[in-house]
């Protein structure tokens, strides 16, 4: 449902997202890797084509098919569960960006699979995420993701494909015929407030809502960060706290697809940085099987702001990296239960070690799982040096 044209120009904004993630400058020898779901093959055919023309060197890679997928979990035993193909620690250890396609066929093939079997997936890969992060964090690589709209997409999320397609446009400029024009002033406008936040010297934040009530310690050596490239769209502004001083409780109400499962009304409380109670309206044993994939997923690694002002999304979208960075009336904010992210410590993430993350509270997981919270919400800062400061009120930053 995207035009050639918007399909060109969606290619050029997740080009620029992978150029902006990236603390070091491309080279002409760079390795590509284009990862994207059979739906999305138009858009991969255009990044392929536009990175071959940089003078990169494109490798492309074609997820699972929901049938595969199903398969391979119903039918894999445990060395085959935990099997990692030859040559992709190589390829992991070699790759200076990787872009992903998501453009689902399904969004409940896996309801029915034990989701330790699934964790079990998750955990032997772990080894290769970490060999990504490592390379980020010297400079040598970055990702982005994007999404092209499906039909299954647009049915859960309750439109037509058409319309479902039309947000897509909307959110990441595509009916706009300079869009990396738009995406640089959302950009410097969001390095604004990043920098005014980075200034106050934040020790706690108190996040209250209805049904949230909410305390993050932010941590030593922290920084906001966010709109990096990292997602196409992307609007959040975020940090990954020190998971030791989270305590009270969180809720979402915007539902949540994950591993095939719809979980909604997600309740969680904190005490001493972890979940001490956890509940869900629907896909409750899911949510409690996920808190125990192993001893970091009860605890939080980021929490976000989105401020309404930048995002056009004002739909549900069945998809997390729209969900997550949903505008609307009053913008959203999310938390991830499970691992936090190097890039939000104020220095060269390329010099932290195992034992400096631990000792800084960045928490550690297989798991990175954003839940999002859209009700009417104030966000108050404790500062370091004494009082309180407003920092985000009805969906906007403020006073910073």
């Amino acid at each position: 449902m995207l035009t050639d044209t918007q399909l060109d120009r969606y290619a050029d904004v997740l080009l620029w997202g992978l150029k902006i993630a990236r603390r070091k400058p491309a080279r002409s020898t760079d390795t590509v890797l284009i990862r994207y779901d059979l739906g999305a093959l138009k858009l991969a055919e255009k990044l392929y084509e536009k990175i071959l023309i940089s003078g990169r060197n494109p490798v492309q890679r074609m997820l699972q098919t929901s049938f595969m997928e199903q398969k391979a979990y119903e039918i894999s035993n445990n060395r085959q569960l935990t099997f990692i193909p030859p040559g992709d620690e190589v390829l992991y250890r070699h790759l200076n960006g990787s872009i992903v396609l998501l453009a689902p066929e399904s969004l409940t093939h896996l309801a029915h699979i034990e989701p330790g079997t699934i964790a079990k997936s998750l955990k032997a890969r772990k080894f290769l995420r970490d060999i990504l992060d490592k390379r980020e964090e010297d400079g040598d690589f970055s990702w982005t993701l994007g999404i092209y709209p499906t039909a299954v997409l647009a049915e859960h999320a309750g439109m037509t494909l058409a319309d479902y397609s039309k947000q897509v446009s909307k959110a990441c400029f595509l009916n706009n015929s300079h869009p990396l024009e738009q995406w640089e002033t959302v950009y410097r406008k969001a390095a604004s407030i990043k920098k005014r936040l980075n200034r106050l010297g934040i020790n706690t934040l108190h996040v209250e809502s209805d049904n949230v009530d909410m305390v993050l310690k932010q941590g030593e050596k922290r920084r906001w960060i966010g709109i990096s490239g990292h997602n196409i769209p992307s609007f959040e502004l975020f940090i990954s706290p020190d998971w030791r001083g989270t305590k009270g409780v969180y809720h979402a109400d915007q539902p949540s697809y994950r591993s095939g499962n719809r979980i909604e009304n997600i309740r969680v409380e904190f005490r001493k940085g972890k979940v001490v109670e956890a509940s869900a309206e629907t896909g409750n044993d899911f949510l409690v099987k996920q808190l125990k994939m192993d001893a970091g997923a009860g605890r939080i690694g980021e929490f976000s702001l989105t401020d309404r002002t930048f995002s056009n999304i004002d739909r549900f979208m069945a998809n997390t990296l729209y969900d997550e960075n949903f505008g609307g009336a009053y913008g959203n904010c999310h938390i991830a239960l499970g691992s936090s992210y190097s890039d939000t410590y104020d220095g060269n993430p390329g010099d932290l070690t195992r034992d400096m993350k631990k000792k800084l509270g960045f928490n550690d997981s297989a798991l990175h799982w954003d839940i999002v919270n859209t009700e009417k919400k104030r966000v108050t800062a404790q500062l370091s040096g004494g009082g309180k400061t407003l920092i985000y009120e009805d969906g906007e930053f403020v006073c910073i």
